[in-house]
């Protein structure tokens, strides 16, 4: 093996220009995977925790059965004392009470049936990034306050501004006719038309009220400072929850991100199969580079490897030889590339990375104008490994053509 591994270097740099060509492409290939995909692995990051903070949060605690079926009376009763445990027991502050339903909204103009939902007004920014999103006016003041925010399409079909009232018109959790009065505070601008058109938020206390569900709330949300947090946290507060026989009495479920929204994953999985598409093309181009520069190298040998057939050296071990050659530029090409393209990752990681035109969309949606790559061991050895598979795959055929190869015709090649 040793005088293998020995022929098999000698041979490499028989022609080095050729074979440093080869190693670039693959350096070249391997540093771009590797920012590519730590870049992508941090934008899924980035976009998961902006629509689970717009919209659902990283946990939910509801009653059982609601997620599927959300009705008016499937209540978590005192909810506030739960939540107040909660916030003790786990230590963080970033956990808050929501209660949602629906009711007719007519202002002196219009009517529209719309969803409400009931918020907390001093806990909901820890949770949800919607109160930085108003374009007009204040965010709510006091879970008492007969106020609400609404997004920006609404108000406008509702007609309304500013310091106007809206009449809300529902049916209570106990079946009780709702009714109440509500003056606009505020008016949210997401740049999401659809978000814009149905977001109506006003103070729990006041949902709660108008709604006959007094200390009721429809779902506990949760936000953690790191997403991955949420399995150990989720059987943390299971665990917590059936230690004070709450889950049993009030048929509670503990659901995560993945559960409420589980077309995001879906659409993280489509864009990373697409992405591999793109990816999958360059691999393949470098593949075939590795293929060239051994089937070249092969040729040029002929007469050479035609003279140690003849010896009594057998075609598997000069088929071998062909491959190690191969695995050692693809080696040097992975690690190198690794190395560069951890270094690329880490330098944008600390100072982020950004493009022309994406401070104002990022500001538009209350996000970070950078984006940070995410080093991984996934991101820094999947797109390297898979060039190695693919070079070490590409070494076959010229290997394959020494086992057809004759020792006579071979030694008269010119």
């Amino acid at each position: 093996m040793n005088v293998t591994l020995t022929m098999a270097w000698r041979n490499l740099w028989r022609n080095g220009r050729r074979t440093w060509l080869t190693i670039a492409a693959m350096i070249f290939t391997n540093v771009l995977l590797v920012f590519l995909i730590s870049l992508q692995l941090g934008m899924y990051d980035t976009m998961i925790e902006n629509s689970l903070r717009a919209f659902s949060g990283q946990m939910q605690v509801q009653r059982e059965g609601y997620l599927d079926e959300p009705r008016m009376r499937e209540t978590i009763a005192g909810s506030s004392a739960i939540t107040a445990m909660l916030r003790e027991q786990l230590g963080i502050e970033s956990i808050t009470q929501r209660a949602q339903g629906f009711a007719l909204a007519s202002s002196q103009e219009r009517s529209f049936g719309i969803q409400l939902i009931g918020v907390e007004p001093a806990y909901e920014p820890l949770v949800s990034s919607l109160p930085g999103l108003l374009g007009e006016g204040r965010w709510l003041s006091d879970s008492n306050a007969e106020e609400i925010v609404l997004g920006r399409v609404l108000a406008r079909n509702l007609q309304v501004q500013l310091g106007d009232e809206i009449t809300l018109l529902g049916s209570g959790a106990d079946g009780s006719f709702a009714a109440g009065l509500a003056t606009v505070v505020g008016i949210l601008d997401t740049g999401l038309p659809d978000a814009d058109r149905s977001i109506a938020q006003l103070p729990l206390g006041t949902f709660q009220s108008i709604f006959s569900m007094p200390d009721q709330a429809h779902a506990l949300v949760f936000e953690f400072p790191d997403l991955n947090q949420v399995p150990a946290r989720k059987s943390q507060v299971e665990t917590l929850l059936s230690k004070k026989q709450l889950l049993a009495q009030f048929q509670l479920a503990v659901h995560d991100w993945d559960a409420l929204q589980p077309g995001l994953r879906q659409a993280i999985m489509s864009d990373m199969v697409s992405a591999w598409f793109m990816y999958g093309i360059l691999i393949i181009v470098v593949s075939l580079s590795v293929m060239n520069t051994q089937l070249m190298s092969v040729l040029e040998r002929t007469r050479e490897f035609g003279i140690m057939l003849a010896l009594g050296i057998k075609p598997g071990r000069l088929g071998r030889l062909v491959l190690l050659e191969t695995l050692i530029m693809s080696l040097l090409g992975m690690f190198i590339g690794i190395f560069i393209g951890y270094l690329l990752v880490a330098w944008f990681a600390h100072t982020g990375f950004t493009f022309a035109g994406m401070a104002e969309a990022a500001a538009k949606y209350n996000m970070d104008e950078y984006m940070y790559p995410q080093a991984s061991l996934l991101s820094l050895f999947w797109g390297p490994g898979t060039v190695f598979i693919g070079g070490m795959l590409a070494a076959i055929y010229p290997a394959l053509k020494l086992q057809r190869m004759h020792p006579i015709e071979a030694m008269r090649a010119v």
